[in-house]
């Protein structure tokens, strides 16, 4: 094993534990709980080379699918994964994709928020999409029950990342195998 394989496996576990950690941050407000699993997201993706960031998420969703309480709240399943907020677990994809694709380690601050609030955008628009077609909600309850309460706290969330990276950039512009 090279030493960047070891390293990226390291990153990948490193980022995972970092999204269970942040889930356990919950607050039920509605069907949707409030977390900062996002923030880890968007900090993970932010710092981390694409292939990593995407493993990292779904090495999450993996270990929570099969049962281990990684997911909000300390749960874990495979009906938590197709069920009415399951959307928003696999919209975590979407979010590291496309972060990770449009930033690296060095990347200016502007370029960090567009990119976490690009990917967060894409995670709500999937979970809200997956909630309506689930619950049968109507499209105006599902978009109070679930976007709308998370605009405020996922713009601060974004914040935060974005001050995160810029705070982290000279450890990893020192460790160039983040990108």
């Amino acid at each position: 094993m090279t030493r960047t394989s070891t390293i990226s496996l390291v990153s990948i576990a490193i980022g995972t534990a970092l999204i269970a950690a942040l889930s356990q941050l919950s607050l039920s407000i509605g069907p949707v709980p409030f977390t900062l699993q996002t923030l880890a997201i968007g900090l993970v993706a932010s710092l981390y080379k694409p292939k990593d960031a995407i493993a990292s998420v779904a090495l999450y969703l993996i270990l929570g699918g099969i049962g281990l309480p990684v997911f909000a709240g300390f749960s874990g399943s495979l009906a938590t994964l197709t069920g009415p907020t399951s959307g928003f677990l696999w919209g975590f994809l979407l979010y590291a994709a496309l972060t990770s694709k449009t930033t690296q380690a060095g990347s200016r601050p502007i370029r960090v928020f567009l990119a976490c609030l690009l990917g967060s955008t894409a995670c709500s628009l999937l979970g809200f999409f997956t909630f309506t077609v689930i619950t049968g909600a109507s499209v105006g309850a599902a978009f109070g029950w679930t976007v709308l309460p998370f605009i405020l706290p996922d713009l601060a969330k974004i914040a935060l990342v974005t001050l995160c990276h810029h705070l982290l950039q000279p450890i990893t512009k020192k460790e160039a195998y983040f990108q």
